[in-house]
């Protein structure tokens, strides 16, 4: 009898188990879509660039910097998160149509638990931003959370996303100062304790850098027409057609290769001079060869490129230092 018991238990006990790990599964699969990390791990890469861009010399990557680094990233992970939530939230009916496996379109997170979510996120931000207690911090998060607010919500004045300039304007502006202006000064005039300057290196980073901010900002709309359309959004694609609007992309990605090229070259470091003006010439061939294998018809084939886009922007982080 009591082998009888234990032997039905187990067998009760095994889909229990598995119900539950499908559900882990279910819900850590749900956030991975809500929280776009791709993007979060461009931030990264971004900031940290810019960041190194504020040490003199090597002995000053001691622990100090990397903690202060850690504390900015925080922050800024919990402010991507409301950016990217807010931008679902506003744009539900759209995401039905362009992007239904995201958890607010597919119904996985209700439009309630959306907004609980992404005030929690925005509130933690803040509030680590105050407790570390850096001025530039916080109004590199304050000025994010104007920028993409207004870019997202539609109220009057505001939903910057019906039109191309002012889309790509609040894209751009935002990402220099999340990603460039704001690491770079924090780190320079919190973290290591030293007066504020604008150097070349960091006026390299965000003239080259604003082209594929730009370039981001232009492509996210190509395989997103259908939706746009149904919705009214004045973007450039659904003025011009996706496909001169990819040729334009690529473009200003050669545009960007070609700045990276003229500045590296007037370098007066001869090794700096070689490795930036060769590197580029190398993504400069790579676009433009990875751009004919693109089917712009497929959506599919559009959004492996944007991914590629990411890709070279991580690549070009990694040069600046």
């Amino acid at each position: 009898m009591n082998v009888t018991n234990s032997s039905t238990q187990s067998h009760e006990a095994e889909p229990h188990s598995k119900t539950m790990l499908k559900s882990i599964v279910d819900a850590l699969d749900a956030f991975r879509k809500f929280s776009r990390l791709y993007a979060f791990v461009g931030m990264v890469v971004g900031s940290l660039s810019s960041s190194l861009l504020a040490v003199d010399n090597l002995s000053e990557l001691y622990p100090t910097f990397f903690n202060g680094f850690v504390q900015c990233m925080t922050a800024y992970f919990f402010m991507h998160m409301y950016i990217v939530g807010i931008n679902q939230l506003a744009d539900l009916e759209i995401d039905k149509i362009n992007k239904p496996y995201l958890p607010l379109a597919s119904g996985h997170y209700s439009f309630r638990n959306g907004i609980i979510i992404i005030t929690s996120f925005l509130l933690t931000s803040v509030g680590i931003g105050w407790m570390i207690g850096s001025k530039i911090l916080l109004w590199t998060l304050f000025a994010s959370f104007i920028l993409m607010t207004g870019y997202s919500v539609d109220l009057p004045f505001l939903r910057w996303k019906k039109s191309t300039i002012t889309s790509v304007m609040s894209n751009v502006i935002s990402m220099v100062i999340s990603f460039n202006l704001g690491p770079f000064f924090h780190m320079k005039t919190h973290v290591l304790k030293k007066a504020a300057v604008f150097p070349r290196s960091l006026v390299y980073a965000v003239v080259v850098m604003s082209i594929f901010y730009a370039v981001i900002a232009l492509s996210k709309d190509i395989p997103d027409i259908e939706g746009d359309k149904i919705a009214g959004l004045q973007t450039l694609v659904v003025h011009l057609g996706p496909k001169k609007v990819f040729w334009f992309c690529v473009s200003l990605l050669e545009m960007a290769c070609g700045a990276a090229i003229l500045i590296g070259a007037s370098s007066p470091v001869l090794w700096s001079k070689i490795f930036v003006v060769l590197a580029h010439v190398i993504m400069a061939i790579f676009v433009w060869y990875r751009a004919t294998l693109v089917d712009i018809s497929s959506k599919d084939s559009l959004q492996k490129f944007y991914m590629v886009i990411f890709q070279l922007f991580y690549v070009e982080n990694i040069l600046v230092p």
